[in-house]
C-alpha cells in the first residue's frame, strides 16, 4: 500500500473530472495534470489533501470544461458523453451509479462549467460550500445559490423513475429479443409512448443527426436491425452504471445503448456509434466517491 494520497484518491479525482467532463479521455488528461501540480507541492502544508486535490481537479476540469463547450460547438450530430463500463460495486451505490449514469450526464451538459462543478462536488461528493468556493473562485454564499439553482434545473429534466437491476436487465432483454427477432409488436410493447433514442456517431459512422422520438418511429427504426442479427452478438454489460447493450457485428464492436427503464418500458435510449468514445468498454473504470 502506497500512503502518496494522490494514488489513494486517484479514483475519486477521475470520477470527478469525469463527471465535470463527460470524456473519460479528457478526464484523464486532468488527472495527469492534477498529478504535476500536486508533485510540485509542499506536502508539509497541505491539512487535508483529499481537499485539497478536489480542489486542483476542479480547476483543471474547468478549464477543459471551457475549451470543450467551444469545440463541441462544431460537432457532427448530437454529442452524447463517453460510455464506460462500470462494475457491479459502481451499480450497488444508487447515487454513484445515478450520477454517473447517461441520463445524468446528459442533463448535466446543460448547466454552465460552474454549476456543473458546483451540483457535482456538493450533491455527489458531499464537498461543503466553504471548499467549493475556494475550487471555483466564488463566495460560499454564492455557491450556495448557485447550488439552489442547479439543484432546481436537473430536477425538473432527470428521470423520475428508479428501477432495480433485476428490473433494468427484464426490460432491456425483453428489447433485445424483440430486436434480434424482428418483432415489431414486441419492441412497441417495451417502448415507453414518448420514448426518445438519440445517437452519436460523430459523423464517423451511420447514425441519425437528431433525435428519434415517438413509439412507432422508434420501433420501425430498430426493426431493420433483424436481418443483420445473425451475424451479430449482443451482450449486456453495466455500463455507467446500468445495465446497456454491447453490439459486435461480425466481431467488430461498434456500438453501445443505455437505456432508462421506467414503469417497466423504454423511455429514454443512448446510442453511442462514434469509434473514439467506444475505448472504454472492454475494462471497469476506477470509479470512486
Amino acid at each position: 500500500m502506497t500512503d502518496d494520497p494522490f494514488v489513494a484518491h486517484r479514483g475519486l479525482l477521475f470520477t470527478v473530472a469525469y463527471e465535470m467532463l463527460g470524456s473519460a479521455a479528457d478526464a484523464d488528461d486532468v488527472v495527469q495534470e492534477t498529478w504535476l501540480r500536486w508533485a510540485e507541492v509542499d506536502r508539509a502544508v497541505v491539512r487535508d489533501p483529499r481537499a485539497y486535490l478536489v480542489r486542483i481537479v476542479t480547476r483543471q476540469a474547468l478549464n477543459r470544461l471551457r475549451t470543450l463547450s467551444r469545440r463541441r460547438e462544431d460537432y457532427v450530430g448530437e454529442w452524447l458523453p463517453e460510455p464506460l463500463l462500470t462494475s457491479p460495486d459502481v451499480a450497488e451505490d444508487a447515487e454513484l451509479a445515478e450520477s454517473v449514469s447517461m441520463a445524468m450526464l446528459t442533463v448535466l451538459e446543460t448547466l454552465g462549467p460552474t454549476e456543473r462543478a458546483v451540483l457535482v462536488l456538493h450533491e455527489v461528493f458531499d464537498v461543503p460550500y466553504e471548499e467549493i468556493a475556494e475550487a471555483v473562485g466564488k463566495s460560499a454564499a454564492a455557491v450556495r445559490q448557485i447550488a439552489h439553482r442547479a439543484r432546481e434545473h436537473v430536477a425538473a429534466r432527470r428521470p423520475r423513475m428508479t428501477v432495480s437491476r433485476t428490473e433494468q436487465q427484464q426490460v432491456v432483454d425483453r428489447f433485445l429479443a424483440a430486436l434480434t427477432g424482428g418483432d415489431v409488436q414486441g419492441l412497441m410493447d417495451v417502448l415507453a409512448p414518448d420514448v426518445v433514442v438519440v445517437a452519436d456517431s460523430g459523423g464517423l459512422a451511420p447514425a441519425a443527426l437528431r433525435p428519434v422520438s415517438g413509439q412507432w418511429r422508434v420501433a420501425n427504426a430498430f426493426s431493420r436491425f433483424a436481418a443483420l442479427a445473425p451475424r451479430v452478438e449482443i451482450t449486456t454489460p453495466l455500463v455507467n452504471g446500468t445495465v446497456g447493450a454491447r453490439i459486435d457485428p461480425g466481431g467488430d464492436f461498434d456500438t453501445a445503448i443505455t437505456f432508462v427503464v421506467e414503469d417497466g418500458r423504454i423511455t429514454r435510449m443512448y446510442a453511442m456509434r462514434n469509434p473514439h468514445k467506444l475505448g472504454r468498454l472492454d475494462e471497469p473504470a476506477d470509479l470512486q466517491r
